[in-house]
């Protein structure tokens, strides 16, 4: 019997074509193809996957780039907007919880004459609004529902505690909500007020935390929407760092 390395891609093309029609369809032929598993291949998602991927050999550059775009465009942000806004909103999380916590190690915690130290808490507060400045404008750039809602929500608790935060020597920009700290007038405010701002779990600070927490969340999510198949067959993997990573599938 000739292997089956003697048909050519039309004869091959032949014999399946005869297949669809066949009444055969519990049975094998001579190469040992069993017609009804044929049939469901045909028919079934791999038939379908199949069909649209000799397609897009077939087409032109353009028609190609067209698929592959369609395929990663599940986000509606880039993977270097995501990872902006992952590591932007990691980082006002980490800073903020070094204000809100409560341990032996807070930055509240008061010297053996009773008083806080002004210019750590300050150093603190500085890298918060840096951060939140910086997370501000990251999210800036996404157009994803979730993330602009966190965002939305981030800055109306600013809004709400707007007062409280001039007091301490912190204004909130008008326009694009930006903060701003002023150091003499931070370090002369009283820091009774300064730690019931940014201190414990019921405060600005940890809510604020709270929300770039899930801002980083739903950053991730995003990210791993542009995790797909490239036009190469190879496995393309954007998230976080922004670098392409690919593994043989």
């Amino acid at each position: 019997m000739a292997s089956i390395s003697a048909y050519d891609s039309s004869s091959i093309s032949t014999l399946f074509s005869s297949l669809n029609g066949s009444s055969k369809q519990g049975g094998t032929d001579l190469l040992g193809i069993n017609y009804s598993d044929y049939a469901s291949i045909r028919s079934g998602s791999y038939g379908k996957l199949m069909r649209s991927y000799y397609s897009l050999q077939s087409g032109d550059d353009s028609t190609k780039a067209s698929a592959v775009k369609k395929t990663t465009g599940l986000s509606s942000d880039s993977t270097k907007t995501l990872a902006n806004i992952e590591d932007a909103a990691q980082s006002l999380t980490d800073t903020a919880r070094e204000l809100y916590t409560r341990q032996n190690n807070s930055v509240f915690v008061k010297d053996a004459k009773g008083n806080y130290d002004s210019d750590q808490i300050y150093d603190k507060v500085s890298d918060f609004v840096e951060d939140y400045n910086s997370l501000l404008s990251a999210t800036a750039k996404s157009d994803a529902s979730r993330i602009q809602n966190a965002l939305s929500s981030m800055k109306n608790m600013t809004k709400v505690n707007e007062d409280a935060l001039s007091a301490i020597g912190i204004s909130v920009d008008s326009k694009n909500g930006t903060l701003s700290i002023d150091k003499n007038a931070f370090q002369s405010a009283d820091m009774a007020k300064v730690k019931s701002l940014f201190n414990g779990t019921g405060s600005y600070g940890y809510s604020v935390a709270t929300q770039a927490s899930m801002i980083d969340s739903y950053a991730q999510s995003e990210a791993a929407k542009s995790n797909t198949y490239g036009q190469n067959g190879k496995y393309t993997y954007n998230y976080n760092s922004g670098n392409i990573f690919q593994d043989d599938f």
